[in-house]
């Protein structure tokens, strides 16, 4: 079976009982023989694959199950392996085991290249009127998804309103060091082609016990270098948006008022 962790996430995000969702999909057994240490989530979509056979028809199930509000479409059901390449010449294979090297990644590849999109992912690209890429991490769940036959030059002929949502932190091994319009270019390093027509970039302060615990981790506000996003033909859409919890997290309502703006033309932008 694919790797459903993204999916179980969608799923909790687009579920109306979030909280109790969450709490359910990310428990893992802590007795049983056989259950120990497995998640309830990846379980549940296990069942549904091997009961309809299909990765991508049990996405769909699993989502008439949870009542969730709109569809949820993977970009490919194809088995890929994901390939990092080094700033030392090395190659390292695999998410988790890319998350976990010390290196820079200097390229993402997918093993086999190229593979085939999922026929009603295109088919919903190509009626969207809206279609945002981010926040998530920048090698590992964006542009992945981007590598994927045909996605990146559906994205470049899209007549739909094409916002990237910039992360509000750099991450340990993806994006350490990387302004917002770092993360656009890297990004598009693998589309070959620009792909966005805005960006909704957080200029929001932390307090200084959120960014001595980030600074622990190496990690760091992403700086809003606006000048250098519109010299990429991106219209850069600065506020705060960000939110301090135990983790720092986009104001999402926020965020989604901006978004449909942008689509709908309201902006309040020349």
């Amino acid at each position: 079976m694919l790797p459903p962790g993204d999916l179980r996430n969608c799923m909790v995000a687009l579920s109306e009982e979030e909280a109790l969702l969450s709490q359910l999909f990310t428990h893992r057994f802590k007795t049983g023989d056989g259950l120990k240490g497995h998640n309830f989530g990846n379980l549940f979509v296990a069942a549904l694959t091997e009961i309809t056979g299909d990765f991508a028809q049990a996405v769909q199930l699993a989502s008439k199950i949870l009542a969730t509000r709109g569809r949820i479409y993977p970009a490919t059901t194809a088995n890929a392996t994901l390939v990092a390449h080094m700033d030392d010449g090395t190659e390292v294979r695999g998410e988790t085991k890319i998350t976990a090297s010390k290196r820079r990644i200097v390229e993402l590849t997918l093993d086999p290249p190229n593979p085939a999109p999922l026929p009603e992912t295109m088919e919903a690209m190509r009626r969207a009127d809206l279609i945002t890429v981010g926040p998530g991490s920048l090698y590992t769940s964006l542009i992945t998804n981007l590598l994927v036959s045909g996605v990146s030059s559906a994205l470049a002929s899209s007549r739909a309103v094409r916002v990237f949502v910039c992360n509000l932190m750099t991450q340990a091994n993806e994006s350490l060091g990387l302004t917002a319009s770092e993360h656009i270019e890297r990004i598009y390093d693998h589309t070959r082609a620009p792909i966005f027509d805005y960006a909704v970039v957080n200029t929001a302060k932390f307090s200084a016990d959120t960014l001595e615990r980030y600074a622990a981790e190496g990690a760091a506000p992403i700086v809003p270098d606006v000048e250098r996003i519109e010299k990429l033909g991106v219209r850069c859409i600065v506020g705060e948006f960000a939110s301090e919890e135990n983790v720092v997290r986009h104001k999402a309502g926020y965020v989604a008022d901006t978004v449909l703006e942008l689509a709908r033309g309201r902006a309040g932008i020349a």
